[in-house]
């Protein structure tokens, strides 16, 4: 017995002793993950072996029990190029990951526009993202220059901060503004309606550091996810603090008037709960010699989110209050033939880098939309005040039920006014037509002298408008649920938007002058440089007020099936109605008034411009119509897949219904003309290699359009009732090899006007401003101990165009460079010099007048990209 327990003894002893020696031979690996720029990634998956974990808050990762030698550690997060990293463990191994931002990543999530999230690989829609990393490489001197690093959509960002013309796989820029495409901040429209006149979505944008990406779907499921855009849909995507840390960023103009301080901070405050707050305040000339501060205000946003066992809930709040410079189009030289012309810059007035703006005039007196005397100050551009709250809701109820719940209610004010050049001519040309000798010099150093009758004159109408109310609220909500590998979901959408503006145009004689232009005077005809109260050279057209509220209503159902692990196929119907309700007024002229109170009737009071609020017309129409989509993918291997789709969407007519035969005098809309239809089909492919991917999607367009525009040389506002066919193919990749990468865009349109109700002489013409090529390629490369250098530059480029649809005078095809460079100065402190058109090239994106007259000299009115500027950012993350 003693010999026995003697043996059972020895024997747990030498079991102790193996587990004691076989526990502590085994070995750990620990380290950090951070992204390319030294910033902690927290949440990022991290397997060794079997075995896998996630890191922390402060980017930690550590995983025990392993066996020593050589082994694999794999590192993803979303938005990341997965990390594959050979280490030989060997007791406790520490390796630190570093990821790079992935900027086409076919793995990424995307959430715009679709029934449900899915990898851009699995989804049967055409859609992009640009990561902060990308925004700040290109260095965007407006939000809408951003447009152009997305592909298939071509954006006119030449009129300032906002005010861009975008278009969408060669659906056409009939008027302005983004009329068939919609922006959206966290999943919510901005404006119902992306077209307004002198209202439009992106002005009440801006993009900041409190952005984390930029999502664009074109065509696809956005025709039924959403009400008016089915040309695709903008998502800007705000940062939420899920993980801790933030930026201080400073930007100044080397070579032009700017100077923007950024900065944004997010936090967990506990496990359930964070925040994330941040915005920019920025003043400046702009990249033109206005000769005053031109930019001036700035943006603050914030949100917080709870989570629950269950779901989430996020509120959020923006303020934005800034006055940036809204740029016109300007005189600009052209020679040669109208197939092969030469633009030039006046010898003093520089296409480039002037504009009309001037110091002289600024003060703009008006009568207002209800007879009062108004005063505006062309300073003020484009000045939104925007205050917006919202929220969204996210919950699993069980049983295979989730409800998502999306609000946002924005206060939108504001003004829009900026100096439209609508005749250009010598002085003695303008001094005839008024009956006087010559003009003289109103303001300036000059004033009171005669002003040279050989140097040319601009008459200018103020588009100064006044947005009173663009106020509107969105409310979207939806039920899912799951029966088996079937989702479907109910929605339903409730939508309210004014438009309430006045237009109060006055016209002036100011010099071609680049900068500091003087004001003229035409003898008793004019005072202070102003000839009119209102546009008397276009019939008067333009003094206005409307007060419009459009309410929409929009159920819709969606089902996605898959059918397979290969294969899914989606359907989704969505049913718009609309009431629009209110009233305008157009002018009338008032005889002998005293518009500035001097107790003296001066020429340009003889006929004066109000608001004919005595007759005032109703608006009392209703609309409805269908939109639908279906498509389906097929995963060929793990890395590639093909998909197509067909989808039908609408879009009702707004503000630019109105003011003309569309509208009867009892306030109802001409049937079929209060919506407009777009129809879509699209064929792709998207394939994921191992350092590139590439992502080409062929498309057709069928499109119907009301509207209405400036007609140009011809002055006043023309009807535009029309039908447009095109199609082509949108290619997106990247590739990268060591320490070098390229990525970039290429869109390829074939477009025509098929059917024109007004002027048939343009069918088969291609649609004013469409290029057949628009491009975008940014080659960069990585330097230094840790890679954590970065230089390169982007190449914007599009082929030729025609000025007007008559398709007589070509604008050029152009490409200009913007060269960046961004050195890490020490752990979380970086400094970044970005060029913007670096060889100052001249690329014309609009021209009012249709033709010139060959082999000689023309005046046009034109918008050209700006010219060559340079910034310089320090930033600090932290």
């Amino acid at each position: 017995m003693k010999k026995s327990t003697l043996f059972l003894k020895n024997l747990l002893f030498l079991t102790a002793l193996l587990l004691f020696n076989s526990a502590f031979s085994q070995s750990s690996l620990s380290g950090k993950v951070t992204d390319d720029k030294g910033n902690v990634v927290s949440g990022a998956n991290v397997s060794v072996a079997k075995k896998a974990t996630t890191t922390d808050a402060d980017g930690n990762y550590a995983i025990s029990g392993l066996s020593d030698g050589a082994t694999t550690v794999t590192v993803s997060y979303i938005g990341m190029k997965t990390s594959k990293k050979e280490v030989v463990i060997s007791g406790a191994t520490t390796a630190n990951v570093q990821l790079e931002q992935e900027a086409t990543s076919l793995e990424e999530v995307v959430v715009t526009g679709v029934i449900n999230p899915r990898s851009k690989l699995q989804s049967s829609v055409s859609i992009s993202s640009v990561s902060v990393a990308q925004i700040e490489q290109g260095a965007p001197r407006a939000t809408a220059e951003l447009f152009r690093m997305l592909p298939g959509i071509k954006s006119e960002s030449t009129g300032g901060e906002g005010n861009a013309n975008i278009t969408v796989r060669g659906i056409p820029i009939a008027s302005g503004g983004a009329k068939f495409l919609q922006l959206h901040e966290d999943g919510m429209p901005v404006m119902q309606f992306g077209d307004v006149a002198f209202g439009n979505a992106d002005i009440f944008v801006r993009n900041d550091q409190t952005i984390s990406k930029v999502e664009a779907i074109r065509g696809g499921s956005a025709s039924t996810l959403a009400s008016n855009s089915p040309a695709g849909i903008i998502n800007f995507i705000s940062k939420d603090g899920k993980k801790e840390g933030g930026s201080l960023m400073q930007s100044i103009g080397v070579d032009y008037g700017n100077n923007r301080t950024d900065f944004e901070y997010g936090s967990p405050i506990s496990e359930t709960l964070r925040f994330h707050v941040g915005g920019f305040f920025r003043q400046g000339e702009g990249p033109r010699n206005a000769g005053y501060t031109a930019n001036l205000g700035g943006q603050f946003k914030a949100n917080m989110t709870k989570e629950f066992e269950k779901g989430y809930v996020r509120l959020y709040f923006k303020y934005l209050n800034d006055r940036s410079i809204g740029y016109l189009p300007m005189p600009v030289k052209v020679s040669g033939t109208n197939a092969n012309p030469n633009w030039s810059s006046l010898s003093n007035f520089d296409i480039l880098h002037d504009t009309p703006h001037s110091p002289y005039f600024l003060d703009n007196l008006t009568v207002g939309a209800d007879g009062e005397r108004r005063r505006s100050n062309l300073a003020d551009g484009m000045r939104p005040v925007a205050t917006s709250f919202g929220g969204e809701m996210k919950f699993d109820l069980g049983n295979d039920w989730k409800v998502e719940e999306r609000f946002r209610q924005n206060y939108h004010n504001g003004r829009f006014v900026s100096p439209f050049p609508a005749e250009v001519a010598t002085a003695a040309s303008f001094a005839s037509g008024f009956g006087v000798p010559n003009l003289t010099y109103a303001n300036g150093p000059s004033a009171g002298q005669n002003f040279a009758n050989n140097a040319l004159v601009m008459r200018i109408h103020t588009f100064d408008t006044e947005i009173n109310n663009f106020n509107n609220f969105t409310n979207d909500m939806k039920l899912t649920k799951k029966f088996g590998n079937f989702d479907l979901t109910l929605g339903y959408y409730k939508a309210f938007q004014n438009i309430n503006m006045s237009w109060l145009w006055n016209s002036y004689l100011l010099e071609v002058k680049g900068e500091n232009a003087a004001l003229l005077n035409a003898g008793p005809n004019s005072v202070n440089g102003l000839y009119a109260y209102g546009v008397p050279a276009w019939g008067n057209c333009c003094t206005r007020n409307y007060d419009a509220n459009y309410e929409v209503t929009a159920p819709y159902v969606a089902g996605q099936l898959k059918v397979n692990d290969k294969f899914n196929v989606d359907m989704s119907l969505r049913f718009d109605s609309g009431k629009a309700r209110g009233s305008y007024a157009g002018a009338t002229q008032a005889l002998n008034l005293d518009v500035n109170n001097n107790g003296t009737i001066e020429g340009p009071e003889a006929s004066v411009s109000v608001v004919d609020n005595a007759n005032r017309k109703p608006i009392n129409y209703d609309y409805d119509y269908v939109s639908y989509s279906f498509g389906g993918n097929y995963l060929l291997t793990d890395n590639q897949s093909v998909f197509a789709r067909y989808s039908r969407g609408g879009r009702a007519n707004a503000d630019r219904l109105l003011f003309g035969p569309n509208v009867l005098n009892d306030g109802s809309a001409v049937p079929g003309l209060s919506a407009d239809m777009v129809n879509q089909a699209e064929l792709g492919f998207k394939r994921k290699g191992q350092n590139s991917s590439i992502y080409a999607t062929a498309f057709y367009a069928n499109v119907s359009e009301q509207n209405w525009d400036f007609g140009g040389s011809g002055g006043g506002i023309r009807q535009i009732q029309r039908k447009y066919n095109s199609y082509g193919l949108e290619l997106e990749g990247n590739y990268k090899v060591k320490n070098f990468s390229v990525n970039g865009s290429v869109t390829y349109t074939k477009a025509e006007i098929a059917d024109d109700v007004v002027t048939p002489a343009l069918n088969g013409n291609k649609p004013r401003r469409q290029a057949d090529f628009i491009y975008n390629i940014v080659p960069a490369f990585k330097f230094g101990s840790n890679k954590q250098h970065n230089f390169g530059f982007s190449v914007i480029g599009t082929t030729k165009s025609y000025a007007q649809d008559d398709n007589k005078l070509v604008m050029p095809g152009y490409a200009y460079v913007n060269p960046f460079i961004n050195v890490e100065l020490t752990k979380g402190l970086s400094a970044s010099l970005n060029v913007n058109n670096v060889f100052d090239t001249i690329g014309i994106t609009e021209v009012e007048e249709g033709s010139i007259t060959e082999n000689t000299d023309n005046i046009v009115r034109a918008r050209s990209i700006n010219g060559r500027t340079t910034s310089l950012t320090i930033a600090y993350r932290f």
